[in-house]
């Protein structure tokens, strides 16, 4: 993978604090699974340096290979299913979510059919399954939101690999840029030039503002940054920041 450094097309920095970090190969997930009906055997589980969790490498009976998301749990010499029919809901098996039984974690989560897995991707996260009605399924993602998914909907039942993976101290900064992060610079230690809380002597308050403030002069911190009338907002059923949150 070529570092971007965090700019544009036009060499524009718009994402700080990225920069160089270790050479890393990117390995092609696959994120759908739609061998339908054909039995893969687990033959490894690998490190991937492009996620958390663990990927698992995996051989169909037809012979042949791909990486897809690692399940907790899962060894060398499982065997896994993808379909688009009611099968056996155990760790690894891909199966729409109608056919998934209610109170089941499941993971790598398709928000429009046949697309691919969007949702629940990261290591150790899972959603999960509460209720199948009508056309949709309502599911709780691991933000706490509780979303509508079409029904028809393809996800992996189980949770991902890896969950020790927020427990891990990097130590110091040499890692983190191998990570490809950048120090990461306090706006009150800035110039007011450079940043909204730049000035002052020594470590000064940000001044007279109504409350924290990003590089680019909005609101910070707790402050809602999602449209108002974003089109996917009438599939959310509960907000993260609802009081009924579990």
């Amino acid at each position: 993978m070529r570092p971007k450094s965090g700019r544009n097309n036009q060499g524009i920095i718009t994402v700080r604090h990225k920069s160089g970090g270790a050479k890393k190969l990117y390995r092609l997930i696959d994120f759908k699974q739609q061998k339908f009906d054909l039995p893969a055997i687990v033959k490894a589980i690998e490190y991937d340096p492009n996620r958390g969790a663990r990927i698992a490498l995996i051989e169909y009976t037809d012979g042949a290979k791909a990486y897809v998301l690692a399940p907790e749990g899962i060894n060398v010499g499982a065997t896994i299913v993808s379909s688009d029919k009611a099968i056996e809901a155990k760790a690894g098996n891909r199966l729409p979510l109608k056919y998934i039984p209610l109170g089941l974690f499941i993971f790598n989560v398709e928000l429009t059919p046949g697309k691919g897995g969007q949702l629940a991707r990261g290591a150790g996260l899972s959603a999960q399954l509460i209720s199948v009605e009508g056309n949709y399924a309502q599911i709780r993602l691991p933000s706490g939101e509780v979303r509508a998914v079409i029904k028809d909907c393809l996800a992996t039942v189980g949770v991902l690999s890896n969950p020790d993976r927020r427990l891990i101290r990097w130590g110091k900064a040499g890692r983190m840029r191998h990570r490809g992060i950048k120090p990461t610079v306090k706006g009150k230690n800035m110039n007011p030039v450079d940043h909204p809380h730049g000035g002052g002597e020594g470590h000064s308050p940000i001044g007279q503002k109504r409350g924290p403030r990003t590089v680019y002069g909005k609101a910070a911190r707790g402050v809602r940054t999602r449209q108002p009338q974003k089109w996917s907002n009438k599939f959310i059923i509960s907000s993260r920041r609802s009081k009924n949150k579990k």
